[in-house]
């Protein structure tokens, strides 16, 4: 694809912008109690001293991804991996938040980080602990799509971004469906999560189906999986619901605040979607124009980076 129609590209750019949008919206929300449909959440200081408008981690850890795409480079390149631990690792040492399972990988790798120290270092964590499935992999997962929207590798691009913190299967799981579905989103302006099953190996699908009916079983609602939202599978069903019962961007980002806990990463979550499906110029400028956070940049530099990223991977895809 060598050009995206300007209502495809505004779907792109809706990914990383309503992403950011329910991220900073669910921040001063965040670990709190599900909110009743008559609640209007608004921007506030957020749980960790996050300012009104400022996106946390979950969109903070999304920009570095987001740069190597927009410099038109393969997220399978181990190059382009250790950048993208590098940038997270100089963020973290300064940054107000950092999830408890990526802090701890992190933590574990030299400087500079190289690809055999972080894989090692992401499979002993999960092998210690018995488990790596927090939602930290698919709150940041969304700009991959941009840089893989004709190209068939979609999937292993979000499993190795998701394995540089987050070595469980249902991490790898999780994100390349999301991934797939932001890309069909981009494309068409549906919504289809269904008909992404097939970047899921054959043995799981059955699973990851079931899984997903119960998200989209009608009047579901982010509440519904409020419980253990930290969880991977939990954000990932909450988010969906958010999305497929809203009626635009908006609504989909605080009907995931409204579902309480993580509101701000399962916000973020079902933003990343929600913008593919109906784009950037659906949400209103209130929730835009406020935007900002690490590294000191805005919504309108972080659509810029969104453009490049799709530019430079038709470019790269194209020879």
């Amino acid at each position: 694809m060598a050009h995206l129609s300007p209502a495809q590209m505004d779907r792109a750019v809706g990914t990383v912008i309503v992403s950011a949008a329910g991220d900073a919206l669910g921040s001063a929300y965040e670990f709190g109690p599900a909110l009743p449909d008559e609640v209007t959440p608004e921007f506030g200081v957020g749980h960790f001293g996050h300012g009104a408008g400022e996106w946390t981690d979950d969109t903070s850890m999304a920009i570095p991804v987001l740069d190597e795409l927009a410099a038109g480079r393969r997220l399978t390149d181990p190059a382009a991996l250790e950048r993208i631990v590098a940038a997270w690792q100089g963020w973290a040492q300064s940054a107000l938040d950092v999830g408890a399972q990526t802090r701890h990988v992190l933590g574990r790798i030299p400087s500079p980080p190289m690809m055999d120290a972080i894989r090692t270092a992401a499979r002993a964590v999960h092998d210690e602990t018995g488990r790596s499935g927090g939602n930290g992999s698919l709150m940041r997962t969304g700009p991959v799509a941009l840089g893989y929207l004709d190209r068939p590798d979609l999937a292993a691009a979000a499993a190795a971004v998701a394995q540089l913190t987050h070595w469980e299967d249902d991490n790898v799981d999780a994100c390349a469906l999301w991934c797939a579905a932001i890309r069909h989103g981009i494309l068409t302006g549906e919504l289809d999560m269904c008909g992404q099953l097939d970047v899921v190996p054959q043995d799981r699908r059955d699973r990851w189906a079931a899984l997903i009916d119960e998200a989209l079983v009608s009047g579901r609602h982010p509440r519904d999986f409020r419980d253990a939202n930290g969880w991977v599978v939990r954000a990932f069903q909450g988010a969906l619901a958010a999305v497929s019962g809203a009626t635009g961007p908006l609504d989909a980002i605080e009907r995931a605040v409204r579902g309480g806990n993580d509101t701000d990463t399962v916000a973020a979550i079902a933003g990343s979607l929600a913008g593919a499906v109906w784009g950037a110029d659906a949400l209103p400028d209130s929730h835009t124009t406020v935007l900002h956070g690490w590294p000191g940049i805005d919504a309108a530099e972080l659509a810029r980076r969104a453009r490049l990223a799709v530019g430079a991977s038709a470019v790269s895809a194209w020879g």
